[in-house]
């Protein structure tokens, strides 16, 4: 996994030099900007592998950065957040980011989400002679190697990394009860905080995706009161001639 870009928005520019230093040290390229100006300037450039991206931002916020990149590209982003703004954490969920780490935090767990992120939205081609794995739910077709999902006009269904990696869990295991704290850990790699609800708003994120997709899909992903969610439908495994239909 060396080798990748990773852009720092950070506007401290001690912690900024820091982090470059030791992602460098990883073998990682690390490109730095102190705003949003500066990193539509370094985008201009090339796309990096991911960004790690403060909230707290002169100008243009943090949020506001996320949500305009996610309106356009799938690009990895990871928020770095005020330990207290637990707010801020399920916004910029709820706006798009793949996750985030509470400041101050330790080096070698952002490098471990950076690696797990990266991990998750890699898209491996499968084997020329091995199909791919294709599960059909409604009139929605997922490629869990290619890490798509298609309509059955063939319209893709842009999912963020988080949300696909959710959907995955959910098509795995229909019509099971699945706890947050399982799908937290199963998702992100992590174990769950009580008090977390990353899991909550990934999926009203999914959820409103699919139905606007397939409106017929609206009651697909069940909340189960003290038990977590279930994925309600049929799923069917497909052959790599099956269509969507």
């Amino acid at each position: 996994m060396t080798g990748r870009t990773i852009m720092i928005v950070e506007d401290d520019s001690e912690i900024r030099s820091l982090l470059a230093d030791f992602l460098t040290r990883e073998g990682f390229t690390a490109v730095c900007a102190e705003d949003g100006v500066a990193m539509d300037r370094a985008l201009a450039q090339g796309r990096p592998d991911l960004v790690v991206l403060d909230i707290m931002l002169p100008g243009e916020d943090g949020l506001s950065i996320c949500r305009r990149l996610r309106a356009r590209t799938s690009l990895p982003i990871l928020m770095l957040t005020a330990k207290a703004d637990d707010i801020d954490r399920i916004v910029g969920l709820e706006i798009g980011a793949d996750d985030y780490l509470p400041k101050p935090f330790n080096p070698r767990e952002l490098l471990a989400r950076i690696r797990a992120i990266l991990r998750r939205s890699e898209a491996a081609p499968a084997a020329p002679d091995v199909p791919t794995r294709r599960m059909g739910f409604g009139n929605l077709v997922a490629d869990l190697d290619g890490r798509a999902v298609v309509a059955q006009d063939g319209a893709a269904v842009d999912l963020t990394s988080a949300e696909f990696d959710l959907l995955a869990c959910f098509l795995e295991r229909p019509k099971r009860v699945l706890s947050r704290e399982q799908l937290l850990d199963w998702t992100r790699g992590r174990n769950a905080d009580p008090f977390d609800r990353t899991i909550d708003v990934s999926v009203s994120r999914l959820r409103r995706k699919l139905v606007a997709a397939e409106p017929q899909l609206a009651d697909a992903i069940k909340t189960v009161r003290n038990g977590g969610y279930l994925f309600a439908i049929d799923v069917r495994t497909l052959s790599r001639g099956d269509g969507g239909g």
